[in-house]
C-alpha cells in the first residue's frame, strides 16, 4: 500500500514541479520577446518533457530500459492521444496550418529515426550523440520559422524575476524527487502485479509524466493560446525523442524490447501521422478529439491485454 501512496505522491510532485517551470519559462520568454509558437515547441516543451527526461534518466542508472522506452513512446502516444483528445474535446483549435508543417514533419522524423536506431534492440552511446545535435538543429531551425508565427501573450502571463526564479526552484526540486518516487514504486507495482516493466512504462509513468502537457495545452488552448498549445505538444514530442532518448542513451546503452517494435512503434508513428492529417486542416474539432482519445484508451486496453 505504502507504494501506491509514494506513486500517486511521485505523480502530484511531478505535474507540481513541471506547472512551476512551465510559467517560470513562459515569463521569461516573454521578457526575450519571443514568439508564442516559439515557446511552444522550445521553453515549454522542454519544461514539460523534463520529467521525462528525469524519470529516464533514473530509470536507466536502476537499469530498468523497459521504462525508460515505454515512458517515451507511452508519452508521445498521450501527448497526441490524450492531451490534444481532451484539450480539442474541452476547447476546439483554430490555427493557421503553415505554421506547424516544420515542427510536424521534424516530429515525424524524428519517430522514424527513433525506430530505426531501435532496429538492432539497442541505443548506444553514439547514436544518443547524434539525438542530441539533431535537437540543437531543431532548436535553431524552430527559432528560425517561428517568425511566421502571428499569436501574442498577454502582460498577465509575465511574473516578477523573484518569484520567476522561485518557481524555477520549486520546479526543479519537484521534477527530481518526483520523479524518482515515480520510477521506484512503479517498478515496484509492476513485479506485485506481474506486468512488465514496459508496459507500466507506457501507461501509469507515460500518463504522470504527460500530465504537464495537459494541463499546460488545455490552458493555454482555453485562453486562446493554440500556438503554445499545439506547439508544446509537438516540441515535446521531439524532445522526448532528441533530448530524453538521446540523453539517456549517451549516458548509458538502452536495451529495446522485441514487442515495442511489434506494437509500440506503430502506433506512435499511427497517431504522428493522424496528428499530420489533421494540421492539414485549419481546426482541431471536438469529434476530432473525441477519435484521439478513444484511440488512446484502445491502445491503453490493448496494452493490458
Amino acid at each position: 500500500m505504502t507504494s501506491y501512496l509514494f506513486l500517486i505522491v511521485g505523480l502530484i510532485t511531478l505535474v507540481l514541479g513541471g506547472d512551476f517551470l512551465v510559467r517560470a519559462a513562459i515569463s521569461i520568454t516573454k521578457k526575450m520577446n519571443v514568439s508564442p509558437l516559439l515557446i511552444g515547441v522550445t521553453v515549454v516543451s522542454f519544461g514539460t518533457s523534463l520529467p521525462e527526461l528525469l524519470v529516464s534518466l533514473q530509470a536507466a542508472i536502476d537499469g530498468n530500459s523497459g521504462v525508460v522506452i515505454g515512458n517515451v513512446i507511452g508519452s508521445n502516444i498521450a501527448n497526441i492521444g490524450l492531451v490534444l483528445g481532451i484539450t480539442a474535446i474541452i476547447s476546439p483549435m483554430v490555427f493557421q496550418r503553415k505554421n506547424y508543417i516544420f515542427s510536424w514533419v521534424f516530429m515525424f522524423l524524428s519517430a522514424l529515426l527513433f525506430i530505426w536506431v531501435s532496429i538492432d534492440f539497442n541505443l548506444s552511446y553514439y547514436e544518443g550523440l547524434i539525438l542530441v545535435f539533431l535537437l540543437l538543429i531543431f532548436i535553431l531551425l524552430s527559432i528560425k520559422f517561428s517568425k511566421l508565427e502571428t499569436d501574442s501573450i498577454d502582460k498577465e502571463s509575465v511574473i516578477s524575476l523573484p518569484l520567476t526564479l522561485l518557481y524555477f526552484l520549486l520546479g526543479s526540486i519537484g521534477l527530481y524527487y518526483g520523479s524518482e518516487m515515480l520510477v521506484k514504486n512503479a517498478v515496484i507495482i509492476a513485479k506485485e502485479w506481474g506486468v512488465s516493466e514496459l508496459i507500466i512504462g507506457v501507461t501509469v509513468v507515460a500518463l504522470g509524466t504527460s500530465l504537464p502537457e495537459l494541463a499546460t495545452s488545455i490552458i493555454a488552448a482555453i485562453k486562446g493560446y493554440n500556438s503554445i498549445s499545439i506547439g508544446n505538444l509537438i516540441g515535446s514530442n521531439v524532445f522526448n525523442v532528441l533530448a530524453v532518448i538521446g540523453i539517456t542513451s549517451s549516458i548509458k546503452s538502452i536495451t529495446v524490447d522485441n514487442s515495442v517494435l511489434g506494437f509500440d512503434f506503430p502506433v506512435m508513428l499511427g497517431f504522428t501521422l493522424f496528428m499530420g492529417l489533421i494540421l492539414l486542416g485549419s481546426k482541431v474539432s471536438r469529434i476530432q478529439g473525441l477519435i484521439l482519445l478513444l484511440g488512446y484508451l484502445s491502445y491503453i486496453i490493448f496494452s493490458f491485454t
